[in-house]
């Protein structure tokens, strides 16, 4: 055990912490505040753009990153997701958005899918539309079948939002998208249809991406007893995620904040 000098001792009680120290403080109460807020979802990269924003300077993220070692504070484990079957389609289109992930606009490229959810020991199923541009969640339905219904709603839902947007609408294989009145929506909107090649996930990998972030930071941190419950969690959620989750790759923004700068 290391020994100190008394004289030392007293030096070291009566000193006075640096500016920085003290800063060094007041980020890791506001970020202990925040990750209690959110449930512990940010690691330390979308940490520092929060910390960023609130102390209105550039901090560095190695500078967060051990802060947030030093205080404890650790981001939720993101799971691998699992893999389906695919259906037997109806109608097929090429892959025209070929992982061409960027637009220079909204509503000029949006990806769509489907994905299953559980409340009590029924299941339900998750239909949502993302624009291309900033990543934002521009129309979603929750039901409790997986049809062409839900599917549909969701289209309608996103082009009342955006009645003169025409872009490329880009979804796997699955069979409400390949089936033919799914086509003749597509197609009465005067929209260009895209599809994902067979077993190949990541061509419509940013929604697969988008349902592994509402998993991992919000619907297995939590169980669900009633469809109500659940519609209410991913309400909750996808709110958050446009408006109050801000990104790295939007300039430090989130998505809708993003959206209003392009407009």
């Amino acid at each position: 055990m290391p020994k100190f000098s008394r004289q030392g001792y007293y030096k070291w009680r009566s000193r006075v912490p640096s500016a920085r120290e003290k800063q060094n403080e007041k980020i890791i109460a506001k970020m202990a505040l925040l990750h209690e807020q959110i449930g512990g979802i940010y690691g330390y990269r979308r940490m520092t753009l929060n910390m960023n924003r609130r102390f209105k300077e550039r901090l560095n993220h190695k500078r967060i990153y051990r802060l947030m070692k030093i205080a404890k504070l650790e981001c939720v484990i993101r799971r691998k997701k699992k893999r389906y079957g695919k259906a037997t389609p109806q109608h097929v289109s090429e892959n025209i958005l070929n992982r061409e992930f960027k637009a220079d606009k909204p509503n000029q490229k949006w990806v769509t899918d489907v994905t299953e959810l559980k409340y009590g020991h029924r299941k339900a199923y998750l239909s949502a539309i993302l624009d291309l541009h900033e990543g934002m969640v521009v129309s979603y339905v929750l039901g409790k079948s997986n049809n062409n219904a839900l599917v549909f709603k969701t289209l309608n839902q996103a082009l009342e939002a955006a009645p003169n947007a025409r872009p490329l609408l880009h979804s796997d294989r699955g069979f409400q998208y390949t089936s033919h009145q799914f086509r003749r929506m597509i197609e009465n909107a005067n929209m260009t249809q895209s599809m994902s090649r067979v077993g190949r996930c990541i061509d419509n990998g940013p929604i697969e991406s988008f349902w592994g972030k509402l998993k991992c930071e919000k619907y297995r941190r939590n169980s669900y007893e009633t469809f109500e419950a659940l519609q209410s969690a991913i309400d909750e959620y996808i709110h958050f995620y446009n408006h109050d989750r801000l990104q790295e790759k939007l300039n430090g923004l989130s998505p809708v904040e993003y959206r209003a700068k392009a407009v």
